[in-house]
């Protein structure tokens, strides 16, 4: 679950969110953060090191974009909390829907009874 523990900072999470747009380089990257240029270079290696991201270099500079590996991993994870959940959640849909019959027989009127005399 490495690429769940890279993304659990935010600023990680801020450099993936910026990558799903395209390809930027290491100091665009940078230019949109407060932190030190070494900061987001630790950042990004362990984006890289989770198979988050992947970099190739282009003269001086360095080229980072989504890598669809680090995230199958999630996905798969995804995947099996879903299997947990799907049926939970349709048995408390069915609860729901059980609760909401039940209030609306509760609450609507009761048929009057006829004034009149008494026989």
């Amino acid at each position: 679950m490495q690429s769940m523990i890279a993304l659990a900072d935010p600023n990680r999470r801020r450099i993936v969110e910026m990558l799903a747009a395209g390809e930027l380089a290491a100091g665009e990257i940078g230019t949109a953060f407060d932190i030190s240029a070494p900061a987001i270079s630790q950042h990004l290696k362990v984006l890289k090191e989770a198979n988050i991201v992947t970099v190739r270099v282009d003269g001086q500079r360095r080229i980072y974009a989504l890598d669809p590996s680090g995230f199958a991993e999630i996905d798969q994870w995804l995947s099996s909390v879903r299997r947990f959940w799907i049926p939970k959640l349709d048995e408390l849909e069915r609860q729901m829907e059980r609760h909401k019959a039940e209030q609306a027989k509760k609450s609507s009127p009761k048929p009057r009874k006829p004034k009149g005399k008494k026989p």
